[in-house]
């Protein structure tokens, strides 16, 4: 453990002593194994990530494994540990990072990449794979990001593309097995699928900046990267003990996943394509994973996690047998991604039995030209009839997200989330006075369009600050309902976000230039400098307008291009052009 003295010097110790309930203890001796789970995020919020406790069970299951965690510290712990030379620990055993076998990290975030670079330099390792020894540990990433993982390329010896429940486990196989030299395993697991080592693969580019080719320069390697898939949720692997935290967390519940993927496939979301196929577990197997979920843990909520929770097929069952089950001990239930259109009043009367918790809605577009574009699949009418029944549900205080900034978007757009957000006000104040206990709150938060990879939206260019800033402004001077607050995301992140989503293996320069220049917490608008990215760009001659503001022909060769997630670009180009048909070529 730290020491106390530099404990009692940070302003939450909290994130650094571990033993929390349901930690897993091991004698590291006995393991053939030892793994490094590294969340690039302050504690709070990786504890939070679902996704770290269903890898962190799994990988614990196997006796010959030891996962041990290890979060981003914060800035006060981060000068003292630069200032000490403190090494970046693990909180089971409190080993130094450089001891480990593997070392991964989940890409949740492209606004955690600095955090990285920043964790293996407290680690006391070289960040880029080629200066790392034999004797330091095998660096891998996995998660959404690393659908596009060329930005980090020099940083990683391999990443995991897809679901890593049962594929990543023959990683460990082979490691336990394995005799030679660093190079020599990543050549045996380089066959698995999901696994993409970035060494084994060349990168030339055109006078103009674009890719000219990239392809495999092992033989051993395949020319394309498949995704892994969990095939069947029932069967896949789920925690029967959650680890829970000694602080407060950013959320402090049961976590049930109730399905993966989505059956909607809006144009604009990364996720709805790269999580396909569509599966479900039954409602028997979510029910008996409460169960252990809870006595485990005594949290006092069930929330129920997929794109949008009320396209489960089986959602009213599933709540019934929850609240059958666990609301005679005050057991609540949220839904925290609904679609406006299927919320229905059965269900929001039943996720109220014990607690009222907050209701949100994405229309995602203000007009019915943008969602028709973003193929959202809703109307108007659906917009305002699911309000209507929230409100009558009970329900007094929603909350509305948009995006800005998306393809074929003009004025009038943008004045048409203010006029919906006052039309969802004129509903509440429509309903009988008893049904009207106090003043609603509707809170509309808007964020910047991200071109992201393997979207029908991927080779569209981006607003820069300046127009995204006077969409804001429009977008704000459109609500005029004293009871319809207004949000938005920074604009000038949300661009270093889709410069970092599309980048190349260049931008690794650029994303180790800004850490130099002291980014961290990227994510974090307390942290965040524009400065620092600015600079970073002039150190390595990278432009942000070659990044962001141009317009990709179908023929350029993409960064990602050689990954396979299951949709096909011939797919996505048909989509992109269903879109420019819908606005009539204005996209």
């Amino acid at each position: 453990m730290y020491r106390d003295d530099v404990l009692l010097r940070v302003e939450k110790p909290g994130r650094y002593v571990g033993n929390e309930i349901n930690m897993v203890v091991k004698n590291p001796e006995t393991v053939a194994t030892r793994f490094a789970f590294a969340f690039p995020d302050v504690y709070e919020v990786g504890m939070s990530h679902n996704g770290l406790q269903i890898l962190y069970s799994l990988f614990n299951g196997r006796e010959d494994v030891y996962c041990e965690r290890v979060f981003a510290p914060w800035s006060d712990m981060e000068a003292i540990m630069r200032e000490e030379s403190l090494p970046l620990k693990t909180l089971e055993t409190f080993t130094p990072l450089a001891e480990f076998d593997f070392i991964g990290f989940t890409l949740q975030y492209e606004m955690s990449y600095t955090n990285i670079l920043n964790m293996l330099d407290l680690a006391g390792l070289p960040l880029r794979a080629a200066d790392r020894p034999e004797n330091h540990p095998i660096i891998c990433g996995g998660g959404p990001c690393a659908v596009n993982p060329e930005p980090l390329a020099d940083f990683f010896d391999f990443f995991f593309i897809g679901e890593a429940e049962e594929a990543f486990l023959q990683v460990f196989d082979l490691y336990a097995a394995h005799k030679g030299t660093k190079r020599q395993f990543l050549e045996k697991i380089a066959g698995i699928r999901g696994v993409y080592v970035p060494a084994f693969y060349g990168v030339a580019y055109n006078a103009d900046g674009t890719i000219a080719n990239f392809a495999a320069n092992n033989p051993n390697t395949p020319a394309r990267v498949k995704k892994a898939v969990v095939r069947d949720m029932d069967t896949a692997h789920y925690p029967q003990k959650a680890l829970v935290p000694l602080i407060e967390t950013v959320h402090n519940r049961v976590a049930l996943e109730v399905f993966r993927g989505c059956i909607r496939g809006c144009r604009f979301c990364q996720a709805g394509f790269i999580y396909r196929p569509h599966r479900v577990k039954q409602v028997d197997t979510l029910v008996a994973q409460a169960q252990n979920l809870l006595t485990s843990s005594g949290h006092e909520e069930i929330s129920l996690l997929s794109l949008a929770t009320n396209d489960y097929p089986y959602l009213n069952e599933l709540v019934d047998k929850l609240n059958d089950c666990f609301a005679s001990q005050h057991i609540s239930i949220s839904l925290p991604s609904l679609r406006i259109d299927a919320a229905n009043q059965t269900v929001l009367e039943k996720v109220q039995k014990v607690r009222k918790s907050s209701l949100t809605f994405a229309p995602e577009g203000g007009s019915q030209k943008m969602r028709d574009i973003i193929r959202k699949g809703i109307s108007q009418q659906d917009i305002l009839e699911g309000a209507r029944l929230a409100f009558e549900g009970g329900w007094d205080r929603l909350k509305l997200y948009f995006i800005i900034g998306l393809p074929g978007e003009e004025d009038e757009d943008l004045t048409a989330i203010g006029k919906l957000a006052n039309d969802i006000v004129e509903i509440y104040y429509s309903l009988p006075k008893e049904k009207r206990k106090r003043p609603p709150g509707i809170t509309v938060s808007a964020s910047c369009f991200v071109p992201k990879p393997f979207t029908p939206f991927q080779w569209y260019p981006q607003k820069p600050v300046s127009e995204f800033a006077a969409k804001q402004r429009l977008v704000k001077a459109g609500i005029n309902s004293k009871r319809a607050g207004y949000k938005y995301h920074d604009a000038d992140v949300s661009v270093l976000e889709a410069t970092l989503a599309r980048g190349d293996r260049r931008v690794g320069g650029l994303i180790e230039a800004a850490w130099k220049n002291g980014a961290r917490f990227d994510g974090w608008s307390e942290f965040f400098s524009w400065d620092k990215w600015q600079k970073a760009f002039e150190d390595t001659g990278l432009s942000m307008d070659f990044y962001n503001f141009r317009q990709r022909g179908y023929d350029e060769v993409l960064p990602w291009d050689f990954i396979d997630v299951g949709v096909t670009k011939d797919y996505l180009i048909k989509e992109n052009e269903a879109a420019k048909a819908v606005a009539g070529g204005g996209v």
